[in-house]
């Protein structure tokens, strides 16, 4: 059965708040116009209407038929038969109307394109994902045609999954910040794919705080699979080439207030198709929090808020987990962990791809629940000029970190076609080296110290 699809279309790179009122009337829009359509359908049979994304306006215009509804009003489709042409006009005049009334002309489009849907299309299925795009920060990387004809893939479940996780994530920062809101920034990859990155800079409780979403395929570069082999996957290529797929949705949040934790999560999926066509496909992921200073509440209520996301699948992933991630995050020439830890996992392939999906969705989704709570409880502690030099010391050793150790930064930058701005997305706004800083024995400073050298039980 066909619908209509119809999402306003933000601007790439415009500054926004959290457009969660925007949203809601493009899912208004959309639901009466295939309410209409579905009425219609009886008596003079279907056409439906899907949103075009990661295309040049040239590229819509030759496909499909390709209504663009602006300033300069709607442009001319081939004309059919007199109903098509009747509905046609009364829909555009009531988008226009609702695109003045509530985006403006200068900042949204809404963009629509006739195309056939399968006939035996589920309702519910179109139904669930114009309510998903309704609530995230832009629309799905992926063109959304796409991901109806897929729903029951792993890359559409995902790539929904990411994009809803930083929706909830970038509205809960706005709101607790209260001053700036998210720039919103879509790319393209020429090598196949893309991705939305969301910033705050410069807010009243964040200094910077990115979530960002990345789908990107095409074939990895030698040395991105020489990182994957030296985890001990056996890779074959064919003719030196090797098709991949990866997706997922990583965020660092450095908060201005050295009394408030920076936290660090990352959520992932990846598919590798062999020269012998064989489809290798794992997860990997995970959530840890870096404290300036150490408080025992918010570390025990950030562990057991992932261990019960963790124990509703397996009572052994959170101890597995945690202990994974205090040997990763491990500044080596420091011999010290980056902070208090969490969870980390990699390279998980068994026993489901759908189970392990579910494992993802629930860590993902703790992420508000175990951040959230402390960032209100300290935001407006108070704290003096030397705790914040000493907070820039720590960001220095999360930098070193970074730039040096970690996975996903390597892989990035060894990706051809990667976008620089997203990965070093991570690095704060401002930090700070000193020679040869030991804090005195027996300060907070110290405390901290103890903890990153010896790792403590949180949970229990």
């Amino acid at each position: 059965m066909s619908r209509l699809l119809a999402l306003g279309r933000c601007v790439p790179g415009s500054s926004a708040g959290v457009s969660s009122s925007s949203c809601s009337r493009r899912l208004a829009i959309a639901k009466a116009k295939a309410s209409a359509v579905a009425a219609a359908q009886q008596q003079h049979g279907s056409t439906a209407f899907s949103c075009l994304a990661g295309r040049s306006a040239a590229a819509r215009q030759r496909s499909l038929g390709v209504r663009w509804l602006s300033a300069g009003g709607a442009g001319a489709l081939p004309p059919r038969d007199a109903f098509r042409q009747r509905w046609l006009a009364g829909t555009a005049a009531v988008l226009v109307g609702a695109t003045v009334a509530g985006f403006g002309f200068g900042r949204k489009r809404a963009v629509m394109a006739a195309k056939s849907l399968p006939a035996d299309r589920e309702p519910p299925a179109l139904d669930e994902v114009l309510q998903n795009c309704g609530h995230f920060m832009s629309e799905p990387v992926t063109d959304i045609n796409t991901l109806l004809e897929n729903k029951d893939d792993m890359r559409t479940k995902m790539e929904l999954l990411i994009l809803d996780v930083q929706a909830d994530v970038c509205k809960a920062l706005a709101e607790v910040d209260g001053g700036q809101g998210f720039k919103v920034d879509r790319w393209n990859r020429k090598e196949g794919g893309g991705g939305i990155s969301c910033v705050l800079q410069d807010g009243k409780v964040f200094e910077k705080a990115g979530v960002n979403v990345s789908v990107v395929f095409g074939n990895l570069s030698e040395d991105a699979a020489k990182q994957m082999r030296s985890r001990g996957k056996s890779l074959k290529t064919k003719d030196g080439k090797l098709p991949f797929c990866a997706m997922g949705v990583s965020s660092v949040i450095h908060p201005k207030n050295p009394h408030i934790p920076t936290i660090h999560f990352n959520y992932r999926y990846f598919e590798v198709e062999e020269a012998d066509g064989q489809k290798s496909w794992w997860f990997g992921g995970g959530t840890d929090l870096t404290p300036t200073y150490l408080n025992k509440d918010d570390a025990t209520h950030f562990h057991k808020t992932l261990k019960e996301a963790c124990d509703k699948h397996d009572q052994n992933y959170y101890p597995t987990f945690k202990k994974w991630c205090d040997n990763y995050f491990v500044i080596i020439h420091r011999g010290e962990r980056r902070g208090v830890g969490g969870i980390f996992f990699d390279d998980l392939d068994s026993p489901s791809a759908e189970g392990l999906f579910k494992f993802v969705r629930s860590c993902a989704k703790a992420v508000v629940p175990c951040y959230i709570p402390i960032v209100k409880k300290h935001m407006h502690d108070s704290y003096t000029p030397e705790e914040k030099v000493w907070q820039q010391l720590r960001r220095g050793r999360y930098v070193e970190f970074n730039l040096i150790y970690d996975r996903g930064t390597k892989f990035g930058l060894a990706t051809p076609g990667s976008r620089i701005e997203s990965i070093l997305m991570s690095l704060p706004l401002t930090a700070r080296w000193e020679y040869m800083h030991n804090p005195a024995k027996g300060t907070k400073e110290a405390e901290i110290i103890e903890v990153l050298k010896n790792p403590k039980d949180w949970a229990h």
